[in-house]
C-alpha cells in the first residue's frame, strides 16, 4: 500500500527532489494514487518512484548491459562453452567500468546466467557445457555502474534449430512485446501480464508462476514482483517513474519446475522439455513506456 511517509504542505519542497513546490509537483500524482488506494488496489510507495536523475543513471548502467549482450551475440557458436560466455561479459563490463550485478549475488559464483534447452533460468556457466547445433540458450546479464542496476537477456539459436523450438523463442519474443506494449500508466500489472499469459496459451504453451519479473534500477531486485499469470485489474498500479523488467518465462510443456539440488541455482522443466525468456527493463511514463535495456 502506498506510504505517505511525514505529512508534506503544499507550500513545502517535493519528496521527490526536484527543489519545486509539493503542489506544483507531486501532489495531483499523490492525490491519484491514494483514490486508488482506498478502492483497495495495490499501490507503489515512494521508494519505488525514480527520480530523473535515477533514471538517467539506470539508463547508462544500461548501456553497459547492452554493450556485453552484443558482444556475446557477435561470436556466440556451436562448440563455444558457457564459461566462455562469461568470460565476455565479465570483461566487457569491467572494461566500461562497470560490475557484474550476478557476480557473488548471494553466493552465485559467474557474472552471467546461460541457460540451455530445458534450462528455464540461473544457469550457471562452466567449462562443460558446451554449445550445440540445434540448442536454445537464454543469456541474462545484469549490471551495476555508479549504484545503477540494469537486467535484460536474450535468447539465442545455435546452428540448425528444430522447427518447434523456433517457434518457442519467437512466440516468447512476441510475448515480451506484448508485455511492453501494455506497460501503460494508471493500469495495473495484472492486466498486463494477463495479455502475456494468454499470448503464451493461444500458442499451446505454459508460463513460469513461481519466478517473474522485478523492479530494478536502485537494487538488484525491488518490488513489485511482476507475474505473467495474473489477472486484468490486479496486482500493482502502474505509475509513471517504476522502473521494472519484463521477461516472462514461457515453457513448451508444463509450468512445473524444480531446482537444481547440487547447485541450488539452476531451475529446469519438470517434464525436460524447452523453456524461453526474454528480458527488457522498462519505464512507466506520464504518456506510456520506455525501453531502459534490451
Amino acid at each position: 500500500m502506498i506510504h505517505f511517509g511525514a505529512k508534506i504542505e503544499r507550500n513545502d519542497p517535493c519528496w521527490c527532489g526536484s527543489g519545486k513546490k509539493y503542489k506544483k509537483c507531486h501532489m495531483a500524482f499523490d492525490e491519484k494514487i491514494q483514490g486508488f488506494r482506498l478502492k483497495g488496489h495495490i499501490t507503489p510507495d515512494r521508494s519505488i518512484i525514480k527520480t530523473p536523475e535515477q533514471i538517467q543513471g539506470i539508463r547508462e548502467s544500461a548501456k553497459i548491459n547492452m554493450a556485453c549482450l552484443d558482444a556475446v551475440a557477435a561470436v556466440i557458436r556451436a562448440g563455444m562453452s558457457t564459461e566462455e560466455i562469461d568470460r565476455i561479459v565479465y570483461e566487457t563490463t569491467v572494461s566500461m567500468n562497470g560490475i557484474p550485478a550476478p557476480l557473488n549475488y548471494e553466493g552465485f559464483p559467474k557474472s552471467v546466467c546461460t541457460s540451455i534447452n530445458e534450462e528455464v533460468c540461473h544457469g550457471i556457466p562452466d567449462e562443460k557445457h558446451i554449445l550445440r547445433d540445434g540448442d536454445i540458450i537464454n543469456v541474462d546479464c545484469s549490471t551495476i555502474y555508479k549504484g545503477f542496476f540494469s537486467d535484460s537477456s536474450r535468447m539465442f539459436m545455435i546452428g540448425d534449430v528444430s522447427e518447434e523450438k523456433r517457434k518457442l523463442v519467437e512466440v516468447t519474443k512476441e510475448c515480451m512485446q506484448i508485455g511492453i506494449d501494455n506497460v501503460i500508466p494508471w493500469t495495473f500489472l495484472g492486466d498486463m501480464g494477463s495479455k502475456v499469459h494468454q499470448h503464451a496459451l493461444d500458442n499451446g504453451y505454459s508460463v513460469v508462476r513461481e519466478i517473474g519479473g522485478h523492479g530494478c534500477g536502485l537494487e538488484f531486485h525491488e518490488d513489485p514482483f511482476v507475474s505473467y499469470v495474473s489477472k486484468p485489474g490486479e496486482e500493482m498500479l502502474m505509475v509513471p517513474g517504476m522502473v521494472f523488467t519484463i521477461e516472462p518465462m514461457v515453457n513448451m510443456g508444463t509450468d512445473e519446475i524444480y531446482q537444481d539440488r547440487d547447485n541450488g541455482w539452476t531451475i529446469y522443466t519438470a517434464d525436460g522439455k524447452p523453456s524461453a525468456q526474454w528480458e527488457t527493463q522498462v519505464l512507466v511514463t506520464e504518456t506510456g513506456h520506455e525501453v531502459l535495456c534490451w
